[in-house]
């Protein structure tokens, strides 16, 4: 199969930060970090073990709150507190753990902590849940992802094979109206046909017009999927560099420090 790349960007980005600073003491994780993520683009982010990606992240998903700089999202300066804020706003994250609970089923692990509840007194003072109604849910997000490997949603997820799992967790991610997904090594510990169907998968959710972080060391998967390519190094965007015109040798290079882009050399 190929694996079509998205050529076109809007003026505006969707997800944008501007001198985001955190410091550990005396480290400092980010350093004055800018970022910009394009509607229905998928944007790399790649750089140096101890360059600051993980923080980035974190502090785009609210789990880590910036000691300086602004969030924009759609326009609009937003300041998550927390994880839950960030994906009341529509930013989801797959973590490279996943955050799946084996012992629990497919449809229990896709609605963990929004769970449905029964309509009526049975839902609002009983609290049942409305287990058909998340199991036909879980099933047609599974569908629409083209898993239909899993013919089971209340098999349990210990069950699943690697790549299985990861698509359960980025259907839980985009189950939700999420306009933005970031993923965290997704084909890290996956074999060669499981790694191929999470990009594919990755494809099929910007398809569906959802702007997808792929965060990986991985780099012909990453210039085989991405649209553009932030380079993160000692805290800060380093440079974007577009695929079709750079190769792995000058990703690797920018980001290890032995080059220096031309726009920042001029």
């Amino acid at each position: 199969m190929t694996l079509e790349l998205r050529t076109s960007q809007p003026a505006e980005p969707l997800l944008k930060a501007r001198g985001l600073v955190k410091r550990y003491g005396r480290v400092t994780a980010l350093d004055h970090a800018d970022f910009d993520l394009y509607p229905g683009e998928i944007l790399a982010v790649i750089g140096d073990n101890g360059a600051g990606k993980s923080s980035l992240i974190r502090a785009l998903s609210g789990a880590l709150v910036p000691d300086e700089g602004e969030i924009s999202l759609n326009g609009e300066r937003v300041a998550f507190r927390s994880p839950l804020e960030a994906q009341a706003a529509g930013i989801e994250t797959v973590h490279q753990t996943l955050a799946l609970s084996p012992s629990l089923s497919i449809a229990d692990n896709m609605f963990l902590g929004r769970e449905l509840r029964r309509p009526g007194v049975l839902g609002s003072v009983c609290r049942m849940l409305d287990r058909k109604a998340m199991q036909r849910i879980a099933r047609d997000k599974l569908t629409e992802l083209g898993l239909l490997t899993v013919q089971n949603i209340n098999q349990r997820v210990e069950t699943l094979s690697g790549g299985q799992r990861q698509g359960v967790a980025v259907a839980r991610a985009t189950a939700f109206g999420s306009r933005v997904v970031i993923m965290d090594e997704p084909t890290a510990a996956l074999g060669v046909k499981e790694s191929r169907r999470v990009l594919e998968l990755i494809l099929d959710v910007r398809r569906r017009g959802v702007a997808i972080v792929l965060i990986s060391h991985n780099m012909p998967h990453v210039f085989e999927i991405a649209d553009r390519i932030h380079i993160h190094r000692l805290g800060r965007r380093l440079t974007v560099i577009d695929p079709k015109t750079h190769s792995m040798s000058d990703a690797v290079s920018f980001m290890t420090g032995a080059r220096t882009p031309i726009e920042m050399a001029a």
